[in-house]
This record gives C-alpha cells, structure tokens and sequence, in this order.
C-alpha cells in the first residue's frame, strides 16, 4: 500500500505545472445529510499549488438537512457554490444543472455518499493536464484501491451494462457505469444532456464516443454502499439503462450492428403481419386484402419502434418530402411482399409458409428502405479522433 501511494504521488508530482488549473466538481446531492460534510472535507484534502477547486453542490430538493449543510459550507469556503432545485429531478439532472456553472479547466462528477475517494481524482487529471485525453473515467473494474466487497449480481449487471455500450460505443470501457468521469469543460458543456435519472451515464458515454474524444481509463478505489447505508440505484434504473444504450446509440452504431437490432425490430413486426394475415384469412378475407392490410398494421409497429429505439428519435416529419419518402418506401415493400405471397401460394406454398418467407424479404427492404432513404444518417464508422470543440449532432 505504501508503495502504491508513493507511486500515485510520483506521477502526479511529475505531471504538476507550474501554473495551476482548476478542478470544477459538480456533487449531486438528494438527502446526504450523514455523508456530505465528511465528503467535501475529503474533497477538499487534495487541493494543493497546481490543482485549485471549484466544488459546485447541486441540492436536488433534498427532505433532510443536505441544504442547510451546503450552505454552511458555502459560507466557511468561498471555492463552495450551492445550487438548488425546487423539485426533485434525478442525478442527471442535478449534473446538468452543474456543468452549465462550471467555470474550470476540467470538470468532474462527485458523489457525495463516499464510495469513491477524491484523491484517485489527482491521478485522473493527469492525461488532460498532459494533454493526451479529452475526458478520463475511473474504472472500479481495474486491479488498483481497494474494493469493498458487495453485491454480486450488481456486479454482474454493471458488467453486463459495460458489454452491450462497447459494442454499440465500439469503446473497450471496463466500466461504463462509473461515477468518475473526467471531462475539459469545453467538452462536458458542449454535449446537451437529456436523461434525469442515472441515464446519464450510458447517456454521456454514447455521446461522448460519438464526437471522437480521446478517452482514457483509470482503475480507482471503490467504499460501496449497501441499501440500509443509503444506496438509491434499483432494478428499473438497470432497465433505463438499457433503454438509454439503444436509445443513444443504435441510431449512429456500425451498420451491421444496426442490422441486428434492426432484426429484433423487424422479427417483431415479421410475427405481428404473419398473425394479422392469418386471422384475415381465416375470417374470410381474400389473399388481396389481407396481405396489405397485414403489411400495414405491421408497418405501423415498425415505425413506431424504429422511432423508439434506432433510428432518429426526433423526427418531426414537418416536412412533405420525409412524409413522401417513407410512405413511398412501405408501397414499394408492401407491394413486393404482397408479390411474393401471391408466387409463394402459387408454386403450392402454405400460407403460413408463404407469408413468413415474404415477410422475411420484406424485413430486409424495410431495413435498407429506413436506413438509407427514410432516415438517413451516418454510421460511427472507423475511429477517428474529432478535433477539440467541434460541434455535436443531438441524438
């Protein structure tokens, strides 16, 4: 231990300019009363000549003494701003309400409930003083700290998290779900976040990967909480999170893996036509009617779902040619698929058979039809790193 701590202060010693730069940390804070004091004190512990501090405590309509302990502290320390909310919004939202009052060099997030330690924050400003990275995460995954030993299938969840925003970010993070992200402040006030709730970290992540940065990864120290110490992640904050990967990220993934999600989409409104054609059929509906009534009804749950989850989120369609083009392309697909119906039935097919070979043609056209023609957009493509303060396209 005490050679690694001799080690971490070698490095950061090395790295210190002459001039000082300035740390913003933002500290979201809902009912933190047991743990903020001690946390800003320790906050507070590694600002030295080189490294001055910004703390900025966002109070998110806390029920507790949280407000008042802040803004006794803001009182005692001018580098402390409190920032309240009048309603409880969510982490991300208390986040959001930070960056936009930073005013350091590099900003960085500080949970107030002490599972992270501040002085790993010293080593992870060393690649942006250095000017080799454009934002750094703190990895809890990493074989360095120590490690309070908790929950496995959270764990197990994290990692899971991890896996599906690497193969849609094409980053190789170790932990995607961190606290401890590192960012220029030109960078982190660049970037429109949208997501209140702890969405926010899948959310930056794909944004951040989105503009090309230069990314670095640190292992960090981890003193986790269980839920009778405070912890407030739940299950459905994993299903957000879920939700937030595909929603940031499938719209400007790799085509191939657009390709697959947009399977799961398509297979779903595969099922959803073959289900309406069948029961059209059996209730008496001819081959002519039952096709595109089925093709459209299915197309309808495409849309929709495409909409929500791959392709463009906020498409607004004000314009006639949008309108056009997507309803050009569902006739041209659903006359295909009512052609190969028809030649399927007529080379002694089933009707079942028949429908679900058409509707699996008809996946792939609507695929390409969406992709290419209805929502146009470019895919991530190979890296290349995006020059400092370029601008982003909104998800």
């Amino acid at each position: 231990m005490i050679t690694q701590t001799t080690t971490v202060a070698a490095e950061y010693e090395s790295t210190a300019k002459d001039d000082s730069v300035k740390l913003s940390l933002v500290v979201p804070c809902f009912n933190e009363e047991d743990t903020l004091e001690k946390c800003i004190a320790r906050v507070r512990e590694i600002a030295d000549g080189s490294l001055s501090l910004e703390i900025i405590i966002v109070d998110d309509c806390s029920t507790d003494r949280s407000l008042a302990i802040a803004k006794e502290l803001e009182a005692r320390f001018p580098e402390i701003v409190v920032l309240r909310h009048e309603k409880n919004q969510g982490k991300g939202a208390a986040l959001r309400t930070g960056f936009k009052k930073a005013t350091g060099d590099f900003v960085a997030v500080q949970d107030a409930d002490l599972e992270y330690d501040p002085q790993d924050l010293k080593r992870l400003v060393v690649p942006l003083r250095e000017g080799k990275a454009d934002v750094v995460f703190g990895s809890r995954f990493f074989a360095t700290g120590v490690h309070r030993v908790l929950y496995f299938w959270h764990s197990l969840g994290n990692r899971f998290l991890t896996f599906l925003s690497n193969m849609l970010t094409d980053l190789n993070l170790t932990d995607m779900e961190t606290c401890y992200k590192v960012f220029r402040r030109d960078v982190i006030q660049g970037i429109e976040i949208q997501e209140n709730r702890f969405g926010f970290e899948p959310e930056i992540v794909a944004k951040v990967a989105q503009l090309r940065l230069r990314i670095y990864e640190m292992g960090v120290s981890y003193y986790g909480r269980t839920y009778e110490e405070g912890k407030k992640i739940g299950a459905k904050d994993g299903f957000r999170a879920i939700y937030c990967i595909l929603r940031y990220n499938t719209h400007r993934a790799p085509l191939p893996i657009q390709f697959l999600f947009y399977l799961l989409i398509g297979g779903t409104a595969a099922i959803i036509n073959l289900l309406v054609f069948l029961g059209l059929l059996s209730s008496g509906a001819g081959v002519n009617l039952a096709g595109p009534v089925a093709f459209i009804v299915a197309a309808i749950v495409n849309y929709l779902l495409c909409i929500l989850i791959l392709f463009r989120h906020r498409a607004r369609w004000t314009r006639l040619g949008e309108q056009a083009v997507y309803w050009l392309v569902v006739g041209l697909v659903c006359l295909i698929d009512l052609g190969a119906t028809r030649s399927l039935l007529a080379l002694g097919l089933a009707p079942w058979s028949s429908k679900a070979l058409a509707s699996l043609i008809a996946v792939i056209l609507n695929f390409g039809g969406r992709r290419f023609f209805v929502f146009p957009e470019p895919s991530r493509g190979p890296w290349t790193p995006q020059e400092p303060g370029a601008s982003q396209e909104n998800s």
